[in-house]
Formats: C-alpha cells, sequence, structure tokens
C-alpha cells in the first residue's frame, strides 16, 4: 500500500468496494484478491474481505503472493478470518501461493484443511520466480492420501502427463527429471535395493500407479520393423486418441525415418515425433543442412529452406554450428527478432537418442516458442528456430488487419 499503491488504508478500502461494485455490474461471479494477503494486518485483512464480500465478491482470494509464509500459519490465517469476518459464509476461499521457499503445495492444501475451496495453480508449477503451486502434485496429493484430504477436485488425473507435456512444449520450460508427478524419473527405481523390492511388489516403493496420471506401460517395442498398426497402437497407448489420419501418416513415415537410425524407438521418442507435426503454417521450411565445426574452425553452415516456395540458400561462419546455422537463417529470412532461449535435452537415453531443442524469440510485442527433435542436434536447432520463425510471420499477419483498420 505504501510502495506500489502510495495509497492510504482508508483509500484502498474505498477502492476494494469501488472496483467488486464496478465488477458486478457485468458479472454476478465476481472475486477479489487481496496481494500478498499472507503478510496484510489482520484487523484491516478482515475489514476489506468484509467489505469485498458485502460489495457482491462471491469468491475472496487470500493469496500467498511472495511464497513466505508456512502451511500452519496460512492455515491459521485462514481459521482468523472464519471467526473474525461476518459474512465470510457467503463466499468461497481460495488461495494462490507460490514457491519462493517450497512450500506452494503444503501451503495450499493446509489451506483446504482450514476450510478454503479453491487453489488457484498452474501445471508444471509455472510461474514468475520460483513458480506457483503445482497442480498435478496438489490433484495427486489428493487423490493419493485421501484419508488425510478427504476433498475431490473432479479432476481426470489420467490427462495430467498429456497436459504436463503440452505445457512444457507451448512455454519452453522442460520440466526437470526429479520433478513430483510428472518428471521422468517419478517412476524410476534406480538403486538395486529398491529394484527389488520393486519387482516383488509394486507397493514397497510406489505409492501411485503410472497409470493413474496417463503414463500406461509399454507392451509394444517399437523398432524399424514395426508396421502402421503398431504404431497406432502405440499412439492409443500414449493418449493420442484424436489424432486424424493425416498427421498420423505424417507420424508414421518420421517415425520409419527416424527408426532407421535407432535400434529401439521410446514412447518418449514417439511423443516427441508427435509434438514436432504439431506445427503452425510453415511459411518457411527446412530442406537440408550441412555444417563443418571442430576445434580448428572455421564453423560453417550450408542451408537449404524454402520460403513461401521459393528455394534459398546461404553459408555463413559462427561462433560453433549453431551460431553458424542460425546465422545463415538470418541471412535467408532477414529479421531483427532476438534469441531469448536456447535450451537442449535428451529425450532418451543413449548416444543415438533424440534431441530436442526448444527456442525462444522474441519480437514486435510477442514471444513465441519453437520445439523441435531429431538424433542430430544442430539439425533439430535448426528446425526449432524455423519453427519459432514461422509462428512469429503467422502472428504478424494475423494481426496486421487490426493494426491497418487502427
Amino acid at each position: 500500500m505504501k510502495y506500489k499503491l502510495q495509497m492510504e488504508p482508508e483509500r484502498v478500502l474505498e477502492k476494494v468496494i469501488e472496483s467488486v461494485t464496478l465488477a458486478r455490474k457485468f458479472t454476478d461471479d465476481v472475486e477479489w484478491s487481496a496481494e500478498d494477503g499472507s503478510r496484510t494486518e489482520h484487523d484491516f485483512l478482515c475489514r476489506c474481505v468484509e467489505a469485498a464480500i458485502d460489495a457482491g465478491a462471491t469468491t475472496i482470494n487470500i493469496p500467498d503472493t511472495v511464497g513466505y509464509t508456512t502451511p500452519t500459519e496460512y492455515a491459521e490465517l485462514m481459521t482468523m478470518l472464519f471467526n473474525r469476518v461476518p459474512n465470510i459464509d457467503k463466499a468461497i476461499l481460495s488461495v494462490h501461493c507460490h514457491n519462493d521457499l517450497g512450500m506452494a503445495v503444503a501451503n495450499s492444501i493446509s489451506a483446504v484443511n482450514a476450510g478454503a475451496r479453491q487453489i488457484e495453480c498452474t501445471i508444471n508449477g509455472l510461474g514468475e520466480r520460483a513458480g506457483n503451486a503445482a497442480l498435478e502434485e496438489i490433484v495427486m496429493a489428493i487423490n493419493t492420501r485421501n484419508d488425510a484430504f478427504p476433498f475431490t477436485t473432479g479432476i481426470d488425473t489420467t490427462k495430467i502427463m498429456n497436459a504436463s507435456r503440452l505445457v512444457s512444449a507451448v512455454s519452453g520450460f522442460v520440466v526437470q527429471p526429479n520433478k513430483a508427478i510428472v518428471g521422468a524419473n517419478a517412476f524410476a527405481h534406480e538403486s538395486g535395493i529398491h529394484q527389488d523390492g520393486f519387482l516383488k511388489n509394486s507397493e514397497t516403493y510406489e505409492i501411485m500407479k503410472p497409470e493413474s496420471i496417463g503414463l500406461n506401460k509399454s507392451s509394444l517395442v517399437m523398432g524399424k520393423h514395426s508396421g502402421r498398426h503398431a504404431f497406432k497402437e502405440k499412439l492409443k497407448e500414449l493418449g493420442f486418441t484424436d489424432l486424424g489420419d493425416n498427421a498420423i501418416e505424417d507420424a508414421f513415415a518420421r517415425f520409419k525415418d527416424l527408426a532407421d537410425k535407432k535400434k529401439e524407438v521410446y514412447d518418449d521418442d514417439i511423443v516427441a515425433l508427435v509434438d514436432d507435426g504439431m506445427r503452425d503454417n510453415e511459411h518457411i521450411k527446412f530442406v537440408g543442412l550441412t555444417v563443418t565445426c571442430g576445434s580448428k574452425g572455421p564453423q560453417t553452415a550450408e542451408l537449404e529452406l524454402t520460403v513461401d516456395g521459393e528455394t534459398r540458400t546461404a553459408k555463413t561462419t559462427g561462433d560453433g554450428p549453431i551460431d553458424a546455422t542460425f546465422n545463415a537463417i538470418k541471412e535467408i529470412y532477414p529479421h531483427d527478432w532476438r534469441l531469448k532461449l536456447y535450451q537442449v535435452h535428451a529425450v532418451t537415453e543413449g548416444t543415438d537418442a533424440q534431441g530436442t531443442v526448444t527456442v525462444k524469440l522474441d519480437g514486435e510485442d510477442r514471444t513465441v516458442v519453437g520445439n523441435a527433435s531429431d538424433t542430430d542436434t544442430v539439425v533439430a536447432s535448426c528446425l526449432a528456430y524455423v519453427t519459432a520463425v514461422n509462428k512469429l510471420i503467422e502472428k504478424s499477419k494475423k494481426t496486421a488487419p487490426d493494426a491497418m483498420a487502427s
């Protein structure tokens, strides 16, 4: 109030009433949120909550905006509001926790135990700074420990894994391997003594079934001799049940190409193939790339692309093969968009693993993410950059009529 809003408490209280009253003119469902609620002086917080409800707010949100509180403190805060705000029964109490001290999920669930009935959260814990409370962790904690948290969410947990993959691909934030619930190692058992116990009875070290979040155990080993029918069954197993015939054929063709390069094609490889196929309209298409690199230099890239059907080539140098490749793209399609993120991770294990590259470009007040996978990391990098450029071109075309109209 003092440094950001530069308002005295009484003026803040007036603005609470004004804003909620205005919102109610447009909708019956109004949420009022008290920024930094977990650190707000209790008397003033109670006055604001009561005033907001009187003005028509149907949901009251008490955020832990800076991720400072603890589970015990947060539960006590909820209890305090229930005890001191006379009209609290006329609204749903909501919580919104940040993860700066790693307690966002614990704080959220402790608040529900104390009477809150809405949790604001994000898939993969995405959010500013250290992120927000992770939806998948909250949902599976309630599902797995329903004895301790006797609540329901109505969420289809079998969609969690696909949702996590989608958010990761769109946002460009790779899920860390040891991330709870959706991390690559969440259902992996490496320790010998753990493996022995798990094989005798899965419940020794596995408190959830992989199938509960949409991770089906593979019954098909895919390779260069796998046919179209087996590939379709694998797609269904991985949760891709709504792909059209063209998308399946495109993915199958790329699967056969990959199978020629790798002895075994893992589930994650196939997921990456399908994700690569879901690209925006391609004004620029990749044709071929040759790079020269090593310690003796110079590092060069010879690139061939088509731009709206016209074949263009470039040969450029750079500080390494990736830099040379990106310079070639800029020479073929000049632009001043800025590279904000370049990230590589292996889809599976082994030296023949696909590398998935994420490129984030910033330009014209827009930020886009391009993803691509290939057993050649430089090729994947080129495909990812081209995908991002295509997205920026498409977004520019969509907003051009609006700009002309204004």
